[in-house]
């Protein structure tokens, strides 16, 4: 899939893995759609704290080789089960820190629970079964790995 994919007749529009920051404007672009009366658009962010536990100072996430085909699954399964227009998902790896976009999910759709319900499903899913894992530092200098991106 390489760093992105951009089709005109494919509803998939952007599909990433970055080590770089990401935008929002480039996604919520990528959804760009005039047959589309509803956009929903998740931003995830690096917070300081995790279950319970304070003191977060950065996360460094890390993907496995296949990744990338795992998103496109999802996004494919998202677009077949909702009437879809554009979609598009893009994911940090590497060091962020706190405030950082870790990843932004966006679907349009003809109405707007249907996109509500398209980007949430999409977000969900691809925190559950995409395999990009983080490693949590905190202050202290302790650290832990978490199992699924957040």
């Amino acid at each position: 899939m390489g760093e992105d994919c951009l089709m005109d007749a494919n509803p998939i529009r952007l599909l990433a893995l970055r080590d770089r920051a990401l935008s929002l404007d480039e996604v919520y672009a990528a959804v760009g759609d005039p047959s589309a009366g509803g956009t929903a658009v998740f931003v995830g962010t690096v917070r300081d704290h995790d279950g319970g536990r304070s003191g977060v100072v950065s996360l460094e996430y890390s993907a496995h080789p296949t990744a990338e085909q795992e998103l496109r699954r999802i996004a494919e399964k998202i677009a077949a089960d909702h009437p879809v227009r554009a979609l598009a998902a893009v994911h940090r790896t590497g060091t962020l820190g706190i405030g950082d976009i870790a990843v932004i999910a966006a679907v349009s759709c003809p109405h707007r629970g249907e996109a509500f319900q398209a980007c949430r499903e999409l977000i969900d899913t691809l925190k559950h079964e995409v395999p990009i894992w983080k490693r949590q530092v905190f202050e202290d200098g302790a650290d832990e790995w978490v199992g699924a991106c957040d």
